[in-house]
């Protein structure tokens, strides 16, 4: 039922797509094979970023594929990283169109400045995939491999979401709008390796339908709606918010005849807070395509955007497209084509996008191989952005954490065990972390609830037998080289236990700071200061007097 709207398009939708090779060197387009009631993919051919016919066939008897449970929201502050923003590193499945590929890992570890994380089937992968990058001159030192199998190529639209949460980096994550599961369980591989925090919402969607800017505004078509027709506009909406804490603006789709994917990465682009790049159609005037995409400008334009254009065409059931480009620090790998109707515009496109992100250095890349499979490079990459830990005195970036609960407001008994929850984050790694308890509001953190404690997220703890309301945790983090980060309860918790005799100022300590409230609670209760009186009561015999005196001179710490 999920998939009705891609059962509804035609194979004869499809022809062009199929009758194109991939190119020399390449694979050629193909799909997926059905073998004992199962989807099997085979190695030698390039499954396109479309629902094939054998996917369509197989969703028939098997509609719902969401296979990983639904996470809680992350509990937040979010900000969801636009691609225009500082980044780290972007991520490629080596798998198809390895020569594109090539060319953009070395572009992204040169004149980008960034890792490349290259997502391997196997070890013989790696190998040759390091072969070509290193040949092609790109910076070895930035290339990061992990050995993951995944069925396709199309990485932006099932790979890794990312989000801030607090100042640490997590990654939110959906139901991939296509019945390849090893592609479905890569984010949660690339959280793991990265040590990330991981959310996953119910959505079923393609992440190559998303745009945003980093004011918390995004975009989409109804593409999402057909995808998720158990769910309400409100609610597909909400989800977004909840996660990813976006506004989302969901525009019309293409036809399927013009784009059978019906993604909002083929036509527009967000390049920064107040510019977008828009398609337009020259020999196609006042076709669905052009009218969806001049009312996008219009409405961009409305919402405080500049409005770039450039020129778009389907050309024998090709939609070839010049706004599905990377963006990556101060670089753009934007599209260029062969096909004799396209390539006239090639320049034109380059000095637009010139145009459009001045400072930026926009390297064309050629694209005619990849093109019929509906996409282009932004939907084979994904992006992770950088690490917010400032510069640590040891060298590299000190490690950021979140603290997850325990931000102010609980009230805890004393001796009924807790879970303390924290998320981290570093440009290595998170070696371990210092648990401390303040009890006087954050003033001093004198208690230590774990040192050098594995940076595992969860710590068990039994609240101590105090009354004190004025509680917070610290969550410290250390690097390898020593830096440290952390993050506190911003707000008071309480543990309600018994009063620490004498600590009329319910910091679960009697210092110096009790000594004049102590004298009000024996002297003039009227004008007690402290946080309870009841403490002043050293002997607990129900009276104020003297013998509390003496017995609190000797608890007195000073």
């Amino acid at each position: 039922m999920r998939f009705a709207l891609f059962a509804a398009v035609s194979t004869a939708a499809l022809i062009g797509h199929f009758s194109v090779p991939a190119g020399a060197g390449e694979p050629v387009i193909g799909e997926p094979t059905i073998v004992n009631d199962e989807l099997v993919f085979p190695p030698d051919v390039v499954i396109p970023r479309y629902l094939t016919d054998n996917e369509k066939k197989w969703l028939e008897t098997h509609p719902h594929v969401m296979s990983r449970a639904v996470t809680p929201p992350p509990t937040g502050p979010i900000h969801c990283a636009a691609e225009y923003e500082p980044m780290d590193g972007i991520v490629l499945t080596w798998k198809s169109f390895t020569a594109i590929q090539t060319t953009m890992g070395k572009e992204i570890t040169t004149t980008g400045a960034a890792d490349l994380y290259v997502i391997c089937d196997s070890a013989g992968v790696q190998t040759s995939a390091n072969t070509a990058l290193t040949n092609a001159g790109a910076n070895m030192s930035r290339v990061k491999y992990r050995i993951y199998a995944t069925n396709s190529v199309w990485v932006r639209d099932y790979g890794p979401r990312y989000i801030y949460e607090g100042d640490c980096r997590a990654l939110t994550d959906h139901d991939y709008n296509r019945p390849r599961p090893l592609d479905d369980e890569l984010p949660a591989n690339f959280a793991t390796f990265k040590h990330h925090a991981f959310y996953e919402h119910q959505l079923i969607h393609g992440g190559g339908n998303y745009h945003l800017d980093a004011n918390n505004r995004s975009y989409a078509t109804e593409l999402i709606w057909n995808e998720n027709p158990l769910l309400t506009h409100t609610q597909i909406h909400d989800l977004w918010q909840s996660y990813q804490n976006v506004d989302t603006h969901i525009f019309p789709p293409f036809p399927t005849s013009v784009d059978v994917t019906q993604h909002l990465d083929m036509w527009m682009q967000v390049m920064s807070d107040n510019t977008v790049m828009v398609s337009d159609w020259p020999n196609n005037v006042g076709s669905t395509q052009d009218v969806i995409c001049d009312n996008a400008a219009v409405y961009m334009a409305g919402q405080g955007y500049t409005v770039f254009r450039v020129p778009a065409f389907s050309v024998s059931g090709v939609h070839y497209t010049f706004t599905n480009v990377v963006m990556c620090n101060n670089l753009v790998l934007l599209p260029s084509y062969t096909s004799p109707t396209v390539s006239p515009s090639n320049a034109t496109a380059l000095a637009t996008w010139q145009s459009a992100v001045p400072g930026k250095t926009v390297v064309q890349v050629g694209c005619q191989a990849i093109i019929p499979s509906a996409g282009a490079m932004h939907c084979i990459a994904s992006h992770v952005p950088k690490h917010r830990g400032v510069v640590g005195g040891a060298g590299g970036l000190a490690p950021t954490a979140y603290l997850k609960n325990l931000r102010g407001g609980e009230s805890l008994p004393p001796a009924v065990p807790v879970n303390i929850n924290w998320i981290s984050d570093d440009d290595v790694s998170v070696s371990n972390v210092d648990i401390l308890l303040s009890t006087d509001g954050g003033a001093t953190y004198d208690v230590t609830i774990a040192a050098t404690t594995a940076d595992d997220w969860v710590q068990s703890w039994n609240p101590p037998n105090i009354y004190a309301p004025y509680c917070r945790i610290k969550i410290v983090a250390r690097d390898g080289l020593g830096n440290t980060g952390f993050d506190a309860s911003p707000a008071d918790f309480a543990i309600t236990g018994a009063p620490v005799p004498g600590d009329v100022s319910c910091d679960a300590h009697v210092t110096l700071v009790d000594l004049d409230p102590f004298v009000q609670a024996l002297l003039d209760v009227g004008s007690f200061t402290g946080c309870n009186i009841n403490a002043a009561d050293v002997n607990v015999d129900t009276l104020l007097d003297g013998r509390d005196a003496v017995l609190f001179a000797d608890l007195l710490v000073p």
